[in-house]
């Protein structure tokens, strides 16, 4: 019995030892390369109305491009941020929790000027009278790697760029940004 036993535990330990040859093997082949692009799908809150959209963030020459293409959204300027938390399961937003901030900054800034800020302050989406928003940036400073996982959203009004958090009022839509395939 225990001869059988001994047997039946070597030819299991060549299985595992057979299974991570090959999915070692299977890894070299397989290369790991850091992102290029990332996107997050907005889903309105429940003030949000008919929201929708994609925002793109790509990695470029000189930081990260970031770009959306809303519909929906109520004519005028809308504070645009990057939040800490990629959670959109709230119906208000708020678990998309504060603007990111890596740095710890602890400040609210304009994205187009010098002064230090949150990270994720993004400044402003305008939107026209048919709810038609879109965004093209550059930042030199936001790191594509850095940003995955985290939330963005669309406040009700604009960023005046005021402190603490330039207040844009409630959260009309968040996404979460992640992975996309391509560059």
């Amino acid at each position: 019995m225990r001869t059988r036993n001994l047997a039946s535990t070597a030819a299991a330990g060549a299985v595992v030892a057979l299974a991570t040859m090959a999915a070692t093997a299977q890894n070299a082949e397989m290369k790991m390369e850091a992102p290029t692009k990332a996107v997050a799908v907005l889903i309105p809150t429940k003030t949000g109305g008919s929201i929708a959209g994609t925002i793109t963030f790509r990695k470029g020459e000189k930081g990260t491009r970031v770009l959306a293409e809303l519909t929906g959204v109520p004519a005028g300027k809308h504070g645009f941020h990057i939040h800490e938390f990629g959670d959109a399961s709230s119906p208000d937003g708020k678990a998309a929790g504060g603007h990111f901030d890596p740095k710890g900054t602890k400040k609210h800034g304009d994205p187009s000027k010098a002064d230090v800020r949150h990270l994720g302050d993004l400044g402003n989406i305008e939107a026209d009278d048919s709810g038609k928003a879109t965004y093209d940036k550059e930042y030199p400073d936001l790191p594509l790697d850095m940003i995955l996982g985290h939330g963005v959203v669309v406040h009700e009004k604009a960023d005046d760029f005021g402190q603490p958090v330039g207040n844009a009022g409630g959260r009309l839509a968040v996404g979460v940004i992640g992975v996309a395939k391509g560059n």
